[in-house]
């Protein structure tokens, strides 16, 4: 039996797919239907938008908030990415451990990690100073669940261990091994890792309003108490943001897939 006869025809599919987007598209709309309003509610303004960058508060809180998605980002892949590739190949027995502490903080209330920071949090602003870009160190563990599962499946659908021992075999050592050989086979999982920890820094709340620091949703919050067109058209640019995230992961982990490869040995009068 073809596949065209078991699964649903396109009409099906596309009616299918109908109500899921009246229920995801329907909010947006209202989203940007409100922020766009006058305070009278006729006609429509862009005010609340362009308040996005004439608030200075606001325009800080966002700088900010990008600043530490991009360390955040950073710190993550360099501390999981070495890790889970150097379990997978020198210590299997490890494995179990590492995603035990990776999935650790899902089962840890916000308000626990923020009292239980305190103290710690005392050397970080010794060191770095007094910056809301410090919460990127505490930001790293919070994405660590996701993160993980993301770069763990990827490395779950090649033979680390086989393209290693081949690479190292032509020669290539330990940082060659990983950057041009592993890291490429799992690209689309560290996109994955990159962009959920994207999304979940960008919406993170609880934890910086309650250690005090002004990040973008601290600080919407704050401004919706005043101004409720600018709040909205900035949590709607926010979801919009991430959206394009999620948009552009799927077309470049579409477009490249996951394919094991491993250096090829260089022949006698071949070409670079």
């Amino acid at each position: 039996m073809s596949a065209a006869t078991t699964g649903p025809s396109g009409w099906k599919r596309a009616l299918l797919l109908v109500p899921f987007a009246i229920f995801f598209f329907l909010p947006l709309y209202a989203m940007a239907d409100f922020s766009t309003r006058t305070p009278t509610g006729q006609g429509r303004t862009l005010q609340g938008w362009r308040n996005l960058v004439a608030d200075d508060t606001l325009y800080s809180a966002i700088l900010i908030s990008l600043g530490l998605a991009v360390l955040t980002v950073a710190l993550m892949l360099l501390l999981l990415v070495p890790t889970m590739i150097w379990v997978r190949l020198r210590a299997p027995w490890a494995t179990r451990i590492i995603e035990f502490l990776c999935l650790l903080p899902l089962t840890i209330p916000a308000l626990v990690i923020v009292v239980g920071m305190r103290d710690v949090y005392l050397w970080v602003t010794w060191i770095f100073g007094d910056s809301a870009l410090t919460l990127a160190f505490v930001y790293t563990v919070l994405v660590l669940p996701y993160a993980y599962r993301a770069i763990d499946g990827s490395l779950s659908s090649i033979d680390v261990k086989t393209l290693s021992e081949a690479a190292r075999s032509l020669g290539a050592g330990w940082g060659t091994t990983i950057m041009r050989v592993v890291v490429p086979n799992i690209w689309s999982g560290i996109l994955s890792a990159a962009f959920i920890s994207i999304a979940v820094v960008l919406g993170e709340y609880t934890i910086a309003s309650l250690a005090g620091y002004q990040n973008l949703q601290v600080v919407i919050v704050a401004i919706g108490k005043a101004d409720g067109m600018t709040a909205v058209a900035a949590s709607l640019a926010t979801l919009l943001f991430g959206f394009v995230l999620l948009l552009v992961l799927s077309v470049v982990t579409g477009r490249r897939p996951d394919s094991p490869t491993a250096p090829e040995p260089a022949t006698e009068g071949s070409t670079p």
